[in-house]
């Protein structure tokens, strides 16, 4: 059984002040599920959990779980460089209730692919949820090698894996190794459409927070059997992808929520505002794709 099927939203946390701005961010996971959002992804990169004290991060995933209330599943954030330190949030994380647990690959210490293999074998040990291994070498400088997929599919904990790697060649080949109960998600909005031919489930997608009806719908027509439908809602969103990582995300995501009206432009340093120049592409692309 999928942890879900369709279009994940890796949702911003809004900021007011300085701290998370509960109220705007329930009226986000609101709008997002009534929109058709498959799964709220709460405090991964486009939630800006590298800035969050862990305090925050369990209180944030712990009112996402509430505000959810059993609609879609929540999935935690959870990663970290530090395999101690990831058990043990991990561990605090499940205690909210959140559905699964999304860890991405150790970072800056990076590792071997054996050290990698131990280091998620010791947080699933340590778990009784399922985990998506998230492989994104452009954010950590490592990539999870297919046969390293496979060797962790084997465990009863870990049940799928968010490809962001960009390598359509890789996945295939991790398609290819690994068993049918081990799910893969699209980590690029740019492929969706070839993931799920290779027999993905879904998006865990930075597009759906700001067009959650047509991502969650470009997923369901794909699974239905409308291959067309599907693929023409890929390629119309394809300028507006292209805008949404005209800086690092989730910089330009979160100013097109401003430009929106459904949040406040706030980051946290190292994360600033944007250039007029991707404010004003911004506002192009969401005009012509008739969200503004």
């Amino acid at each position: 059984m999928a942890i879900f099927e369709g279009a994940g939203v890796a949702i911003i946390t809004p900021f007011k002040d300085g701290k998370v701005d509960f109220d705007n961010y329930g009226e986000l996971i609101d709008w997002q599920i009534s929109e058709g959002t498959d799964a709220i992804i709460s405090c991964g990169t486009s939630g800006e959990a590298s800035t969050m004290t862990d305090e925050e991060q369990i209180e944030t995933v712990k009112f996402a779980v509430e505000r959810t209330a059993g609609r879609v599943p929540v999935i935690a954030g959870a990663g970290s460089n530090d395999t101690k330190h990831a058990i043990q949030l991990s561990q605090k994380l499940e205690e909210t209730g959140a559905d699964a647990l999304l860890h991405v690959t150790p970072y800056y210490n990076k590792c071997t692919q054996k050290g990698y293999i131990q280091h998620m074998t010791a947080i699933a040990d340590n778990v009784d949820i399922p985990i998506i291994l998230y492989s994104v070498k452009g954010r950590t400088g490592f990539n999870i090698q297919p046969a390293t997929a496979a060797k962790l599919a084997e465990h009863k904990n870990i049940a799928a894996i968010k490809e962001a790697s960009g390598d359509i060649v890789q996945c295939a080949e991790i398609a290819r190794l690994t068993p049918d109960d081990f799910d893969m998600y699209s980590g690029n909005d740019d492929m969706i459409v070839p993931i799920l031919s290779l027999g993905g489930k879904g998006v865990i997608s930075v597009l759906s927070n700001v067009a959650p009806k047509d991502t969650s719908e470009m997923v369901h027509k794909y699974l239905d059997g409308d291959v067309q439908g599907s693929l023409a809602l890929q390629l119309k969103a394809m300028p507006l992808i292209k805008a949404l990582f005209a800086e690092v995300n989730p910089i330009p995501v979160k100013a097109a929520l401003d430009i929106m009206g459904k949040t406040k432009m706030e980051f946290r340093l190292p994360l600033c505002e944007p250039e007029e120049s991707t404010m004003e592409l911004l506002k192009k692309e969401l005009t012509d794709y008739g969200i503004l």
